[in-house]
């Protein structure tokens, strides 16, 4: 963690956050990772636009987060940068995609293979092309996150 934090990344506590092996992080300075956070393996995190993760958040493997876009209509083909934000204890599943301009809201899930392109609102599930609305989660969460490597 003391290697992500020497590049720039603002870790509120290196000790408790993790980042697995093979994730990718692109303008690690305008990348902001609360305490207790677990980033899975093979992520990818385009900060260009900012991105702002709180604590106890957990990204599982292979989530990417594109704060960039190109605007389609725009005849130079320009290009657009816009944050993305992630409240405390939010879950974002297996290969989901977070599109720039969302907040994911306190408590929300992202399902498995989610496309996310506008904001979820607290404890709420999306999953799907593009996510929609599935449920609501429970609100007394109490969890803090830790990464135990097991072969220690």
């Amino acid at each position: 963690m003391r290697l992500y934090a020497a590049l720039g990344v603002r870790l509120a506590d290196w000790r408790s956050t993790t980042i697995m092996l093979g994730t990718r992080i692109f303008a690690p300075r305008q990348l902001e990772i609360g305490a207790h956070t677990i980033i899975g393996p093979g992520c990818s995190l385009d900060a260009r636009g900012t991105i702002t993760i709180g604590r106890n958040v957990n990204i599982s493997g292979g989530a990417a987060f594109q704060t960039g876009k190109h605007e389609i209509d725009s005849p130079t083909f320009d290009a657009a940068f816009l944050p993305i934000v992630v409240a405390d204890r939010a879950w974002i599943a297996q290969n989901a995609l977070i599109l720039p301009g969302v907040t994911i809201g306190e408590g929300a899930v992202v399902a498995a293979g989610g496309v996310v392109t506008k904001d979820v609102a607290p404890y709420t599930v999306v999953g799907g092309t593009p996510a929609r609305r599935l449920r609501e989660r429970k609100r007394e969460l109490t969890y803090e996150l830790m990464y135990r490597r097991n072969w220690l």
